[in-house]
């Protein structure tokens, strides 16, 4: 099968959105399917490059920042990946095109499927579904609302990583929505307990609805041989590192980290904190329990999806609960194995091989229901507009 593969973030650039569309395709390509993705460009990244036998195009636009954007720079994004993935379909056909956030990548492929008849799939990650993020996106999202859902119901399908975001996005309109959850495969071993440190760590992008102020608090004038690391960037991290000052808590930040710099933080430390109030399907739990750190987080839905029972689970915003929780596993070297146990166990029930068999059965259901007649001329008579420009224009403006 030929995947066109749509998402504004791909690594180096963005968050877990990005890195989740690229190891599913790193997997699907392993399958023996071929994937091209279109993505935003950044200044030092090349317009094209092939990576795990996944072709990536680069689309010029307006971003400042590798881990966060604003909402006027993902309008940037836009037009180019429309043109670019204009240009791949006037070069060979896909079969399928699976884009990953409603907006705005969405209103691409929209646009795409309106001009080319390319069915498209949307895996929604959080921020792109009203109600998930009001602090940044709500007057966005209520703006943008009718577009919103005239992508959503002409997709193929919704998939989202967890029932907590299927569930807000019913809230949102009546689709039907598919839950597959993200993987995380660590190409490495998980170190030997005996070898970790007395070490916390937190490992987050730095926006106030992750909960690191409530963790700082927490940790106000504690005096301990422990040393308290947080990683991670963003536009909340000033105001972190002035509340830390404030508070006095004991903590060092460490600025943005990837690769095996941050393969090695995760397997030197015994404990991992993510005091995070709101999440979809937070990776950093998996790569966390993978390196056998015995975890705490909030009852927050997308996280105790993730943890299931092998994690200390404590109620977003929850200073005192999160202290005690903290300060209890510190004190108990024994609870600290048990849950450095669960954590590996747990682990173990998320693989991207996995995902992506789910994936690809997924695709194979949703191409089988195309085969109809009507639906394959179509199908073919959008594709012969490709071949005519004015045709194309026409189809463009109506």
């Amino acid at each position: 099968m030929k995947i066109l593969s749509i998402n504004y973030e791909y690594p180096p650039v963005g968050g877990g959105g990005g890195v989740a569309c690229q190891e599913l395709n790193r997997m699907l390509v392993g399958k023996g399917h071929t994937v091209d993705v279109v993505t935003s460009g950044m200044k030092g990244l090349p317009p094209f490059e092939r990576r795990y036998g996944v072709g990536i195009h680069r689309v010029p636009c307006i971003r400042s920042h590798k881990h966060y954007t604003t909402t006027m720079e993902l309008i940037t994004q836009v037009y180019p990946a429309y043109r670019k993935a204009m240009d791949l379909m006037r070069t060979g056909t896909y079969d399928l095109n699976h884009t990953h956030f409603i907006v705005p990548t969405g209103l691409v492929s929209y646009m795409l499927w309106k001009n080319t008849g390319l069915p498209y799939i949307i895996t929604a990650h959080g921020s792109d579904v009203p109600g998930y993020n009001p602090d940044r996106f709500g007057m966005t999202h209520k703006i943008i609302k009718p577009f919103w859902t005239t992508i959503v119901r002409n997709s193929m399908d919704i998939t989202t990583p967890s029932e907590y975001l299927k569930d807000l996005i019913l809230k949102n309109i009546d689709v039907h929505v598919s839950v597959i959850p993200n993987g995380y495969d660590m190409a490495t071993a998980p170190m030997e307990y005996e070898r970790k440190m007395n070490r916390i760590i937190l490992v987050t992008r730095m926006f106030e609805r992750k909960g690191v102020q409530f963790f700082l608090r927490a940790i106000a004038g504690l005096r301990t041989d422990w040393e308290i690391l947080i990683a991670g960037d963003g536009p909340y991290l000033p105001h972190l590192m002035e509340e830390a000052r404030r508070w006095d808590s004991p903590v060092e930040f460490l600025g943005f980290i990837q690769g095996k710099e941050l393969v090695d933080l995760y397997r030197s430390a015994k404990i991992f904190v993510f005091p995070s109030i709101q999440e979809n399907f937070p990776v950093v739990l998996l790569e966390a329990m993978n390196a056998g750190c015995a975890v705490i987080t909030t009852t927050a839905p997308g996280c105790r999806e993730v943890v299931g029972g092998a994690a200390i689970q404590v109620e977003p915003c929850s200073v005192e609960s999160l202290k005690e929780s903290l300060l209890s596993l510190m004190h108990d070297e024994g609870a600290i194995r048990i849950h450095s146990g669960l954590s590996l166990r747990r682990a173990e029930k998320f693989s991207w091989r996995r995902v992506a068999v789910m994936f690809d059965a997924f695709y194979k259901g949703k191409m089988q229901s195309m085969e109809c007649p009507a639906l394959a001329a179509f199908y073919q008579g959008k594709m012969q507009l490709l071949e005519c420009p004015a045709l194309a224009s026409i189809s463009a403006h109506r």
